[in-house]
């Protein structure tokens, strides 16, 4: 999203001509050392040169005498000398570096080159004047406007406001002109007149052009009188007229109208781009466009990727007789480009080379632009390549392009590598490329460089606009640092710069993604407020938020309320609600919501059938899901690698190893690709099921395809042996993790202390907890569960007792397994154990009534067998314990049941339990389990 804000526009001629930054040039102090380093080697901003202040005083003559004759002579020559400043500057002063220099992204300089030795002017310089014509002279002087002076060398930014008060020191001023640029309005072309009034007028300018050469914001302007050349040739045109002479056409009334008709369109084409049908009716209204029409029209339909419609134009171009040049052919694959049809845009290629049409630099950018958003970088390259081969120079849109699809491909090496290259060949980066390489910097999770290509933005004098505070906006919600986010979103406002929908919509997501529905909430209270309409990417996200907190209906009356503001859901509106209501193990309702998307017009993706089988999966219901699964055949959609993965993940929770290899079947006999995730549901289903020689098969087979194990492949293949309580090939694991420099993480080193524990070796079971603080990482709950399973396994309640006191001192919050775990292997050693196992039941049943945890009724059943070997009679262990057990206990109904239970007494929640705290468990797998 943040990338379309920043890739360029093509202007209406397809010419690209890149305009200098809105602020004037400062003056660098220092030279560049060769030995500088590149802000990619992450230079900081304290080693740059501080920028001398600059004086706004004029540079004044020393004098206000007319120069003798050979001075004259000499300013008449300099003044058509380019290196004129040169030549002015103080004899000590070395030349201002150029724009480049000041906008450069990195430090890697060379030295700049030594000024070109000037040759010293000859004796006869002078002797032009000595033989001008002085007649030629006078009777130019009588067409020359009294009091009008020739200002050039202007910044093409200078208003008539800053014009005026600098002249009119000489004397009053009766107009200023400034000649504008034909497709840049806000922009003078570099020069214009100041003409003065009153009496003193002659006497004014005169004065005025012994200004000529004073520097003006950065610039030497050239200041001349009128020479009458404007005045001159309307005499000669009408002297003409007046003898008949047919040489000056005038045009008739037909010429008159259709040049109307033709600077109407090109209005309309300015001033309302977006009303497609007021510029078709100005272009028909032309009577006979020409080719620079039809060239404006192919450039429209380009702009709005309306291939169709711009290849009908060029066609009626053609048919009319007129040949289309070079500008117009890039037009046409411009619009292909945007439509990201490259095959046709490469096919107007072909036909531009068959009609011996040379290609320009515009061509090429546009190429490696189309390349580029297709992320096809060996396309984009081959171009790249091209344009360097043929073009001399390259300009920073094409540069810009190229850094783009190596950004896109998280190649930051080689974009590194394109930056110092254009910086070389003497091209100013502009702001784009700085977002572009922070956008880059953010793919791959760089937060370092990130932030020093943003702090070497704001050193060059660029203003961070919107764009670069969603940049930074981005690359903190990427790394999963809302809050500092949340910084830059204030920043940006004492910036005075206002969010719009792209960076509100970025901390809504960074929010739902951190589950903080309030936050996300207050932030779409904030876009209300700021007056923003929200558009569809901001309700999906809504949509999101209520789906992710369970309330699900509302999401369904947000859907109602984009209809009603003429927002056209999509598929990607539909997905999360029918997701939710899978999950939730509301099969009609999702299909109902099904229904609906496709009565809004939403044809159903593989996308959304994905999200409909993810919700039956997670809930186990694996017939619904194979039913799911061909009713999307039915419908003409192609099953993907995400559908068969997640189907073979719900099998494999199921244990069901053989539906999983079924469909790893399919996966390769339908040429999908496979996958870390699929091998990864493999895995999981033979660890399920117990089969870790089939699980090494696997392994075996993702090394032979080149496929790397991550965390999550070690964690369930030590779960598996785990489970089988070999604590040596779970060891064996860990060490394979750390040379191949995989980190474990909290659920590697829980699913090893469960194999400790189920080999008996708790002597490793805790030095592996203090290996865990050792390294940073924090045991959780389930960490302390298991080692006091660990702990009730060796018949050592004591052990497991002092375990849990240290959990509790850790801060963390015992839940229903933990007390279920300790009590009963606190009960179990009641009757042989010491007196402080007692006063360990009363402050643990304590705890349970304080918590309101109440047990099942198996385990209730387990505990008071284990009491009547304690206190056969009753008594204060007995009163204390039944408070935690369900409401019903004393129910004659529930006693006869349950002395009458002749099966396992072993409750739910033990039996649960008996297996241990297994990483698999659906909070986990939700969180790995590949995106639809």
């Amino acid at each position: 999203m943040i990338m379309d804000s920043i890739i360029f526009s093509l202007s209406s001629t397809a010419h690209y001509s890149p305009s200098p930054p809105p602020f004037t040039t400062s003056i660098l102090a220092g030279k560049h050392h060769p030995s500088s380093t590149s802000i990619l080697s992450l230079k900081s901003s304290s080693d740059y040169p501080e920028k001398p202040t600059t004086s706004t005083s004029l540079r004044r003559p020393t004098t206000n005498k007319p120069p003798d004759t050979t001075t004259h002579s000499q300013n008449l020559e300099f003044s058509k000398n380019p290196l004129k400043l040169l030549l002015n500057s103080p004899p000590n002063t070395s030349p201002p570096p150029s724009l480049t220099n000041k906008l450069w992204l990195s430090n890697k300089l060379s030295p700049p080159p030594p000024p070109h030795p000037l040759l010293a002017p000859s004796e006869g310089d002078g002797s032009d004047l000595d033989i001008l014509d002085v007649e030629e002279m006078q009777k130019s002087s009588e067409f020359r406007e009294k009091g009008k002076v020739f200002i050039g060398n202007l910044p093409i930014w200078v208003k008539k406001k800053e014009l005026t008060e600098f002249f009119r020191q000489f004397g009053p001023i009766k107009n200023v002109i400034l000649i504008k640029g034909h497709h840049e309005t806000e922009m003078n072309k570099g020069f214009g007149f100041v003409i003065y009034g009153g009496s003193t007028a002659e006497k004014a300018a005169m004065k005025a052009v012994e200004f000529d050469g004073v520097e003006f914001h950065g610039r030497v302007l050239t200041v001349k009188l009128d020479d009458g050349r404007r005045m001159k040739a309307k005499t000669e045109e009408r002297r003409r007229w007046v003898e008949g002479e047919d040489d000056v056409e005038y045009r008739s009334k037909w010429h008159e109208e259709r040049e109307g008709s033709r600077t109407e369109f090109r209005k309309v084409l300015d001033t309302e781009p977006e009303n497609w049908q007021a510029v078709v009716q100005a272009f028909e209204r032309i009577k006979k466009p020409s080719r620079k029409e039809f060239g404006l029209m192919v450039n429209y339909y380009g702009r709005r990727g309306d291939m169709h419609r711009a290849r009908e134009t060029f066609e009626k171009m053609r048919a009319r007789g007129i040949e289309p040049t070079v500008h117009v052919y890039t037009n046409l694959i411009h619009a292909y480009a945007v439509a990201r049809d490259m095959e046709e845009a490469l096919s107007c290629v072909r036909r531009m080379k068959d009609e011996g049409i040379e290609m320009s630099l515009v061509t090429h950018s546009i190429l490696v632009d189309g390349f580029a958003k297709l992320g096809n970088i060996e396309a984009a390259e081959q171009w790249f390549k091209e344009a360097k081969e043929r073009h001399p120079t390259l300009n920073a849109i094409i540069y810009g392009s190229i850094i783009y699809a190596n950004c896109q491909t998280c190649n930051m090496d080689r974009a590194e590598e394109l930056v110092r290259e254009m910086e070389e060949e003497g091209i100013d980066a502009p702001i784009d490329i700085y977002h572009i390489m922070m956008d880059g910097y953010t793919s791959i999770g760089n937060e370092d460089k990130c932030l020093i290509v943003y702090d070497r933005l704001k050193e060059c004098g660029f203003t961070p606009s919107v764009v670069s505070y969603g940049c930074l906006m981005n690359l903190y919600i990427k790394v999963g640092k809302v809050s500092k986010a949340f910084e830059v979103s204030e920043m940006m406002k004492l910036a005075g710069i206002k969010h719009n929908m792209k960076t509100y919509s970025m901390l809504i997501n960074g929010f739902i993604n951190l589950k903080d529905w309030a936050n996300a909430f207050a932030i779409f209270e904030d876009v209300i407020r700021d007056g923003l309409k929200p558009d569809v990417v901001l309700y999906n996200n809504i949509i999101r938020a209520f789906c992710g907190m369970d309330n699900i209906d509302r999401a369904v009356c947000i859907v109602e309320e984009m209809k009603k503001e003429r927002h056209r859901p999509t598929s990607r509106t539909f997905m999360p609600i029918i997701h939710a209501f899978a999950k939730a193990g509301e099969i009609r309702k999702a299909l109902d919501i099904f229904d609906m998307m496709r009565r809004s017009g939403c044809i159903p993706t593989v996308q959304t059938f994905n999200a409909l089988i993810l919700g039956l999966a997670e809930k186990r219901q694996m017939e619904k899901a194979v039913e799911v699964l061909d009713e999307m055949l039915l419908a003409g959609i192609r099953p993907n690698e995400r559908t068969y993965t997640t189907i073979m993940d719900g099998y494999a929770s199921l244990g069901d190893t053989g539906k999983a290899f079924e469909y790893f079947s399919r996966i390769k006999d339908e040429g999908l690709e496979l996958d870390i995730y699929t091998y990864e549901a493999l895995l999981k289903a033979c660890c399920k099921a117990g089969r870790m020689q089939s699980a090494l098969a696997v392994t075996k087979e993702m090394s032979a395809k080149n496929i790397p194990r991550n965390t999550y492949v070690y964690n369930i293949l030590i779960d598996g042996w785990a489970r089988r309580g070999d604590v040596w090939e779970a060891a064996d694991l860990m060490q394979q993790m750390r040379q191949e420099g995989v980190q474990p993480d909290i659920h590697t080193y829980t699913s090893f202390v469960n194999a400790c524990c189920k080999a008996g070796d708790m002597q490793k079971a805790t030095n592996t907890i203090l290996e865990m603080k050792r390294v940073g990482v924090k045991p959780n709950v389930k960490t302390y569960t298991t080692l006091i399973h660990g702990w009730a396994r060796a018949s050592l309640p004591e052990k497991a007792l002092k375990c849990f006191e240290e959990m509790k001192r850790s801060g963390l919050k015992p839940d229903k397994a933990v007390y279920h775990c300790l009590m009963t292997s606190l009960l179990s050693r009641a009757t042989v154990a010491e007196y402080y196992i007692i006063e360990g039941i009363h402050r643990v049943c304590e705890e349970m009534v304080e918590s309101g945890l109440t047990v099942d009724m198996g385990t209730a059943v387990h505990w008071s067998r284990c009491l009547r070997k304690i206190e056969r009679t009753g008594g204060d262990l007995t009163e204390a314990l039944q408070k935690t057990f369900p409401p019903d206990w004393n129910s004659h109904r529930n006693l006869n049941a349950a002395s009458n239970d002749t099966g396992n007494t072993r409750g739910s929640d033990n039996d649960d339990y008996d297996d241990g705290p297994f990483y698999e468990t659906d909070s986990d797998d939700e969180t790995n389990s590949p995106a639809l």
